[in-house]
C-alpha cells in the first residue's frame, strides 16, 4: 500500500476530538477554565447566594442571576431590596467575565467595579460597605475562610475579589457549536449549519462575535429605524451609554450583549420588551439591519441560537 494512502487511512481514523479546528470564523470557543483560586472562588459562592449582604436581608445575587436559570431570572425588571425594580432587564452573569464591560450601559470596567455598583445601589441590594464589613466580620465561617485565603482577611476589596472570582468560574464551555467549530462536524446539524451561515451573511456577526459572541464593544439601538420612538414611554436607562459619558452621540448607545446561553435567557435587550428569540431577530432585523426577517431566516437563526448553550461547570 502506498505511503500517501495510508497515511490518509490512518488520518480517517483518528478520533474526532484530533480533527482540526475551523480556521478563520468569527466566533471562537469558549475556554475551558478562567484559572481561579479554588478558595477565593469557595468563598465568593457562598457571598453570592448570601442576602445578609443586601440591606433588607432577603435578596442576594442569586435572586437576580440564578445560574440555574441562565444566570438570569426571566423577569422583564427584577426586584430588588424593598420591592424595587431595576431600571433594566438583568442580563445573565454567566460569561460575564469575557465581556468587555459590565452593565449595559458599559459603566463598570471590571466585575469588581460591577459588585461595587450592585453593593451600593438602591435598586438592587442596597447596602453600605461598613454594614457589608461587619456581617461578613462576625460570620466566623468567613473569618476564617478569609484569613486562609488572604492575608489580611476580611477587607472590602477582597470580598469583591472573592465574588469576582466565583463569576469568572461561570463559563459555559462544551456549547455544541464550540464543538462543531473545534472539529466535530456532526456536533450541530444541517439545518443549524444554515442558521450559522444566515447569521453570518446578513451580518449578524458583524457585533455578535468573539469568544462571547457579543459584549466586546458598544452599538446604537436602532441604527436603520427609531426604535424608541416606536416603542414610547422613555425613561433614563433608554439614554444607554449617554448616561456614562453625556456625549449626543452615545444616546441609546449599549454594550452588544452576548448571545451564549441566549435561548435560556428570556427575555430581549436592555428593555426586556422581547418575549422571545423570535421576536428579537425580528426586532433586530427591522432596526439593526433595515431589513424583514423571513420566516425561513428567522427560524434558521434561531435553530443557530440554540447551539450556543454551554455547560456550567464547578468552580475552575
Amino acid at each position: 500500500m502506498k505511503r500517501s494512502v495510508l497515511l490518509h487511512l490512518v488520518l480517517l481514523a483518528l478520533p474526532l476530538a484530533f480533527a482540526a479546528p475551523l480556521q478563520n470564523e468569527p466566533i471562537q470557543p469558549v475556554p475551558q477554565t478562567l484559572r481561579q483560586d479554588p478558595a477565593r472562588a469557595e468563598i465568593g459562592a457562598r457571598l453570592f447566594t448570601d442576602s445578609r449582604l443586601s440591606s433588607s436581608g432577603r435578596v442576594s445575587c442569586a435572586s437576580c442571576h440564578n445560574i440555574a436559570n441562565g444566570g438570569a431570572d426571566g423577569a422583564r425588571y427584577s426586584v430588588g431590596v424593598r420591592g424595587r425594580l431595576t431600571p433594566t432587564n438583568v442580563p445573565t452573569v454567566l460569561n460575564a467575565a469575557l465581556n468587555f464591560r459590565q452593565f449595559w450601559n458599559g459603566r463598570a470596567g471590571s466585575l469588581e467595579a460591577q459588585i461595587d455598583e450592585v453593593m451600593r445601589n438602591p435598586d438592587e441590594l442596597g447596602a453600605t460597605w461598613d454594614d457589608v464589613l461587619r456581617t461578613v466580620a462576625s460570620d466566623p465561617i468567613y473569618r476564617s475562610s478569609f484569613a486562609a485565603a488572604y492575608k489580611d482577611g476580611v477587607t472590602r476589596e477582597n470580598i469583591s475579589n472573592a465574588l469576582a472570582s466565583y463569576q469568572r468560574t461561570l463559563i459555559t464551555p462544551n456549547s455544541r457549536f464550540d464543538r462543531y467549530l473545534l472539529g466535530d462536524a456532526d456536533a450541530i446539524t444541517p439545518a443549524e449549519k444554515a442558521g450559522y451561515a444566515k447569521f453570518k451573511q446578513y451580518g449578524c456577526v458583524a457585533c455578535h462575535q468573539g469568544v462571547n459572541v457579543g459584549g466586546n464593544m458598544f452599538q446604537k439601538f436602532g441604527v436603520m429605524g427609531n426604535y424608541f420612538a416606536k416603542r414610547g414611554n422613555l425613561s433614563d436607562a433608554d439614554l444607554g451609554r449617554f448616561l456614562v459619558t453625556k456625549l449626543e452621540a452615545d444616546k441609546h448607545v449599549f454594550k452588544v450583549p452576548s448571545l451564549r446561553n441566549v435561548a435560556r435567557t428570556a427575555p430581549y435587550f436592555h428593555d426586556g420588551s422581547a418575549a422571545t428569540l423570535e421576536q428579537a431577530v425580528d426586532l433586530m432585523f427591522r432596526y439593526q439591519l433595515g431589513r424583514v426577517a423571513t420566516r425561513e431566516d428567522r427560524s434558521a437563526i434561531v435553530l443557530f441560537l440554540n447551539t450556543l448553550n454551554g455547560e456550567v461547570g464547578e468552580a475552575r
